[in-house]
């Protein structure tokens, strides 16, 4: 692969940053995002910008980073064994939006590409990414808009490559040790180098393009909604399973740490402000109790599948 298909990436990448930064500043309407640089020892460089205590976003970061080095980790080695040491270039965009609203959910985008080289071999190359959503009080009409943008984000590339991509975020977003998803889900993958690369690079693209058009509207329709202490209570009890999921599983957080990222971007990912409650459960029949229903892989889909 050419140094100037992986300058392209590069570009993409930074557009991508610079409009999610854009729309999300607009539609907080107070905050704007920082911007931070930064470079990393063993090579590379990135950019963290960071919007903190605006009028929507309590904390919300959108990083992009471009490294490289001489030992791939293990995170990113963990399906191909054989590359193991072999020199590696990772660029990516990774977006978390955390707002202050219990109404409005927490979510997180994520597009990357991965190359890595070995003397006497072909390069081998991937890309992954994906978007999922979090909510604490869900609303079926937000969850199924979500899904169904997702589902556009697909549709060009195959009607199989939906139902496959949400199936796996319902895998991987998920909390082994509470037997709990995280969310609602939406898209993930990973490892993908199927198709020529410019098929692969314009489904990645896809996927990044199509984050800010399912988020923004649910942001929009839900952040003016009144909320007490009960409902913040509970906002910050849940995203505790959000740190526990980012530090125990998330694959991209692990990769930062092994790569010997920059930890400050890295972990601005985890909420400002969050609470643990020792064996805390729900009022029955309330709405809190009805969280889990919600987050019940389902196929959000049927009443739109004939409309995409």
């Amino acid at each position: 692969m050419s140094l100037p298909e992986i300058e392209h990436i590069r570009t993409y990448l930074l557009g991508l940053q610079a409009d999610l930064c854009q729309q999300l500043s607009e539609e907080d309407g107070q905050g704007q995002f920082g911007f931070d640089e930064w470079e990393r020892r063993e090579g590379g460089q990135g950019y963290t910008h960071v919007i903190q205590n605006g009028a929507v976003f309590e904390r919300g970061a959108v990083n992009f980073s471009h490294v490289h080095g001489t030992n791939l980790p293990p995170a990113a080695s963990r399906e191909h064994p054989e590359l193991a040491g072999c020199r590696f270039q990772a660029l990516g965009i990774s977006a978390i939006l955390h707002p202050r609203n219990p109404y409005v959910p927490t979510a997180h985008a994520n597009v990357r590409f991965f190359i890595a080289e070995k003397p006497g071999m072909q390069p081998i190359w991937w890309f992954g990414g994906g978007f999922d959503l979090t909510p604490y009080y869900p609303f079926s009409e937000d969850c199924k808009q979500w899904h169904e943008m997702a589902a556009r984000a697909c549709l060009p590339f195959g009607e199989e490559i939906y139902p496959r991509f949400k199936e796996w975020a319902d895998r991987y977003f998920y909390l082994k040790h509470r037997q709990e998803a995280r969310g609602i889900g939406g898209l993930f993958f990973d490892d993908l180098n199927e198709w020529p690369f410019e098929t692969c690079f314009a489904l990645t693209r896809s996927v990044g393009d199509h984050f800010i058009k399912a988020y923004r509207p649910i942001v929009h329709k839900r952040k003016g909604l009144s909320y007490g202490e009960r409902e913040r209570a509970f906002q910050l009890y849940r995203r505790g399973r959000y740190v526990e999921f980012n530090l125990v599983y998330d694959r991209g957080t692990l990769f930062g740490l092994q790569s010997e990222g920059r930890i400050e971007s890295i972990l601005v990912s985890l909420p400002p402000l969050v609470s643990w409650q020792y064996n805390w459960e729900p009022e029955v029949n309330s709405q809190e109790a009805s969280l889990g229903q919600f987050l019940q892989p389902q196929n959000w889909l049927d009443p739109v599948l004939e409309t995409l």
